[in-house]
């Protein structure tokens, strides 16, 4: 059974922001929220957690390992350091979903995205250290068979992109609907997802309903851990292991399936 504690992160006001008291340039607008991006990676990473970036201006993280003290002074850091501040609403679930799901639920009580008075919210739970377990976590970690020689040596980047994106999106709504799961695109032909208990034959599943659906081929190689550093690390490594034998599915635990 899988733990999953998730933390929304919203920037505060920041719609609002971004055309007060003008509209600001768009150049600085995405380089203030790649570097926000950066900062918190480092800064939720250092504490073994994953940040993944939404649409930027939400960002959602899986903050295993970390307690509301780590919290405050990610936030405070944050504060101290860029123009804008940041809500954050953690939760616990034994699926991502559910677990993502309480937390934007409790953020949305606190007040509106674009509301100005709402500064810096921390609400929520935490999963207290005796209560940890490293099967807490399960992360997958997807990789497009051979894009290099399908996509980006012989299509323009662009058509790439879009092939990439096709199976992304398919991967995760399936992942979503299907397994509660939590799928982020993370560069070059990569999606890392963010799973209940599932069995490979789960994950041959996803990957033969992506074929079908978009003719995008994927391997997947999974692991488990108390923080998602730890499980992320295994998922790596079960992902060479795949490259390796050519299996689609792999997973750093022993199983019959």
């Amino acid at each position: 059974m899988t733990n999953t504690q998730v933390t929304h992160i919203q920037i505060d006001n920041y719609g609002p922001w971004t055309v007060t008291p003008e509209p600001r340039r768009e150049v600085d607008l995405q380089t203030l929220q790649s570097r926000l991006y950066a900062d918190l990676s480092q800064l939720v990473g250092n504490r073994g957690g994953y940040v993944f970036f939404s649409r930027f201006d939400n960002m959602i993280a899986v903050t295993n390992g970390l307690d509301i003290a780590d919290h405050e002074l990610i936030q405070e850091s944050v504060g101290n350091r860029y123009p804008v501040t940041m809500s954050c609403s953690v939760a616990t679930g034994k699926t991502p979903a559910y677990a993502l799901g309480s937390a934007t639920e409790r953020l949305q009580k606190a007040g509106s995205a674009q509301d100005e008075h709402r500064r810096e919210i921390l609400r929520g739970r935490t999963i207290d250290a005796e209560f940890r377990t490293d099967e807490d976590l399960q992360i997958a970690h997807f990789d497009v068979n051979d894009a290099t020689g399908k996509y980006t040596d012989e299509l323009n980047e662009f058509d790439t992109f879009i092939h990439i994106e096709q199976g992304y999106a398919e991967l995760m709504r399936y992942m979503r609907r299907a397994h509660d799961s939590l799928s982020f695109f993370v560069g070059g032909d990569n999606v890392i997802a963010v799973c209940p208990a599932l069995s490979p034959a789960d994950y041959r599943d996803a990957i033969d309903h992506v074929r079908g659906a978009v003719d995008v081929e994927l391997k997947v190689g999974v692991g488990r851990g108390e923080l998602a550093h730890d499980a992320g690390m295994a998922a790596k490594h079960a992902l060479e292991d795949c490259r390796a034998t050519g299996d689609d599915v792999h997973v750093d635990w022993a199983t019959d399936g």
